[in-house]
């Protein structure tokens, strides 16, 4: 089964929803330049920006991704971006307001991260008769390159926060404590687990595509 077939609406709807998300994104990036604030001016310009991806992928590079994997990368940028603007008239964002809301998206950024990693060792491991990778490998590697990265991403947290504090500036990326931190890195593992369970039903076509761009470099 597919991941448009689990998502339960046509690939049309998908495209759709997936429109309406980057039309929000645009909104979103006004609504922090009449703020004035740069936090979400550089996460929904960011989020923006990765919403592009897909359909540059497929002009570009022929990678073929259907309209449920470009939904998912979206979704994941668009709840992101849509967590720091928050309310009109709110003093705080959904971040700080709604319970599990950063833990969501962590799930969610992780696993784009994780099939990025599944997509990258998959295909260099069919590519080249040097590269051989078990599955079981795979999986471990999958929830290592996910771990490292989240690791990576708290500790970018605390230093554009400690900066902030001592700059007195605005911190565009915010911590909210130890007990969070570990929480945002068991969100994380729990959207790598999702992604090397179930990757190779469902990442099969971009693995293949990405093994042609390789098999092509070298002609």
């Amino acid at each position: 089964m597919r991941v448009r077939d689990r998502l339960g609406i046509g690939p049309e709807w998908q495209v759709r929803i997936t429109y309406v998300m980057e039309l929000s994104l645009v909104g979103m990036l006004f609504i922090g330049i009449e703020r004035g604030s740069v936090g979400i001016v550089l996460n929904t310009g960011i989020a923006l920006a990765v919403a592009q991806l897909p359909p540059l992928l497929e002009r570009d590079y022929d990678v073929p991704l259907d309209p449920a994997l470009t939904l998912w990368i979206t979704a994941a940028v668009w709840l992101h971006a849509l967590g720091t603007v928050g309310l009109p008239g709110a003093e705080q964002n959904f971040y700080r307001t709604v319970t599990g809301w950063d833990h969501v998206t962590h799930a969610l950024s992780s696993s784009i991260v994780a099939a990025s990693g599944y997509i990258t060792v998959r295909a260099l491991d069919r590519h080249s008769d040097v590269v051989q990778l078990p599955r079981r490998f795979v999986f471990v590697f999958i929830l290592l390159f996910v771990s490292a990265f989240g690791v990576l991403w708290e500790v970018i947290e605390f230093a554009v926060g400690g900066l902030a504090s001592m700059t007195g500036g605005q911190a565009v990326l915010t911590q909210y404590g130890l007990e969070d931190t570990m929480l945002d890195l068991v969100f994380d593992l729990i959207g790598a687990v999702i992604v090397a369970t179930w990757g190779a039903a469902h990442l099969s076509d971009v693995v293949g595509a990405v093994e042609e761009w390789l098999g092509n470099r070298e002609d």
